[in-house]
């Protein structure tokens, strides 16, 4: 695989949260004002306030009343609370210990996987759900390449041996290897080539609204 140019800097640092609400506001406005792309004049004439007086909100000059941002709200079709998120700027994390990840069966499980899910994050900033599973076959396990879903995923393997199957292709995977794929062909181990067999399988989606 050749490399490539990532869209994003990892090592990029992001702007900390604003502590004072007016100036948080005033961003949150702007920026989604720049995502309308609306002007200034444009966001006036559809909310009846002043130029005057949205360059002040915008600037975190004034703190506007609740029925000011209900108007902005409305006129940027975007939700009251997303004034707020960078005032609000909460980040959550998961640490899963070896051994304690949660086994569950996972919609469309078969016989012999056991999937533990190594972490979850629910509503997030992102709009994006990732779902981390660590899955073990074992000798009564059935094959079964015909999983579909919404999604990308990327499977990783640690200890076994396992021919895997997506769409029409079939990929050997030994411990080091990865794959990765869009989730809504039909995909699954085809062939149980050495056992046990454990990979990491990381699924993320689009978080419904």
């Amino acid at each position: 695989m050749s490399a490539a140019l990532l869209a994003q800097d990892p090592h990029k640092v992001r702007e900390e949260r604003e502590n004072i609400l007016e100036v948080a506001i005033g961003r949150e406005v702007r920026a989604f004002r720049h995502q309308s792309g609306m002007t200034i004049a444009d966001l006036s004439n559809r909310t009846g306030l002043s130029i005057g007086m949205l360059s002040k909100i915008e600037n975190g000059n004034t703190s506007p009343s609740l029925s000011t941002l209900q108007a902005l709200a409305h006129a940027m079709s975007v939700p009251l609370t997303s004034f707020f998120r960078r005032f609000e700027d909460v980040h959550h994390a998961v640490h899963t210990k070896a051994g304690e990840g949660v086994e569950t069966e996972r919609r469309g499980t078969r016989a012999g996987h056991q999937y533990k899910l190594l972490g979850h994050i629910g509503a997030n900033t992102s709009g994006v759900v990732v779902e981390p599973y660590l899955i073990t076959l074992t000798s009564g396990s059935d094959v079964f390449p015909t999983f579909q879903h919404e999604g990308i995923e990327m499977l990783y393997m640690l200890e076994g041996e396992v021919d895997y199957r997506h769409g029409k292709n079939v990929y050997p995977l030994r411990p080091g290897d990865s794959l990765f794929f869009d989730a809504d062909a039909p995909h699954g181990p085809e062939v149980l080539v050495k056992l046990p067999a454990r990979y990491l399988s990381i699924i993320s989606y689009v978080q419904s609204k």
